[in-house]
């Protein structure tokens, strides 16, 4: 008896041991992401140099609609090319969800595509990452883009048959970059068929409070913005609907 309790208290603390090395160092594939049943399944394109502001701001909105009675709630979660931190451009490190190299995914019914530092240049180079966004969005209810996102959707060509936006300043860079477009100046977003193309910013937060009023209805919207202490009000915004 007395050897059969040693053998069970060195079983636990190996088993304990066991449980902390695997959150000492973690990766994307060091844990399950846990997803409710009968939701949406919105996935955040993150990469290093994506900025925060337009990552949380969406992020946040669509997290909290899983304290929402009474709706179909939205399962957020990140993926990347790799499975170590990605590095903001503020400097915050973020541990992808999954790998979309290497990982099954789940369904994506909301593809999400925040800004990085290098949307206008090199990220644009990256064809894995744009085919990526290509065939996703091809199965996604939504595709949306915050800031230079949307430089990404129309480099995958997502976007030749639908108008949409970009960061006010870059405006310009969007349009020589992709002259064959339909782009729309001086809005906080558009909206076209499946895509919702943001200017980004803080106003992130405004495109994604949209994307819940057109799922759930202005209650909801209000209620949620309530929750992160924003007003809400879609007819008081400058935003383009097709």
């Amino acid at each position: 008896m007395k050897r059969f309790l040693v053998f069970v208290f060195f079983a636990l603390v190996l088993h304990g041991c066991e449980f902390k090395s695997s959150k000492s160092n973690p990766t994307a594939n060091s844990y399950t992401i846990e997803l409710l049943p009968d939701a949406y399944n919105a996935a955040f394109l993150i990469m290093d140099g994506v900025y925060n502001t337009e990552l949380t701001a969406p992020y946040d909105i669509f997290q909290h609609t899983k304290y929402r009675e009474g709706i179909k709630p939205i399962n957020v979660f990140t993926v990347a090319d790799k499975n170590t931190a990605v590095l903001s451009f503020e400097g915050m490190r973020i541990l992808p969800d999954f790998n979309y190299l290497t990982d099954s995914l789940p369904q994506i019914d909301i593809l999400i595509v925040p800004s990085a530092e290098h949307h206008l240049d090199t990220d644009l180079q990256n064809e894995t990452m744009i085919d990526w966004v290509r065939e996703t969005s091809e199965k996604a209810q939504f595709v949306t883009s915050h800031c230079d996102g949307a430089f990404v959707l129309a480099k995958a060509g997502l976007l030749n048959d639908v108008a949409s936006t970009t960061f006010p300043s870059d405006i310009k860079a969007y349009k020589e970059m992709f002259p064959h477009l339909e782009v729309v100046s001086d809005v906080l977003f558009v909206h076209d068929q499946k895509f919702i193309t943001s200017a980004g910013g803080a106003k992130s937060f405004e495109a994604a409070l949209y994307l819940c009023e057109h799922l759930y209805g202005a209650d909801i919207a209000k209620r949620l913005a309530k929750g992160l202490v924003i007003d809400w009000d879609l007819s008081t915004l400058e935003y383009q609907k097709k």
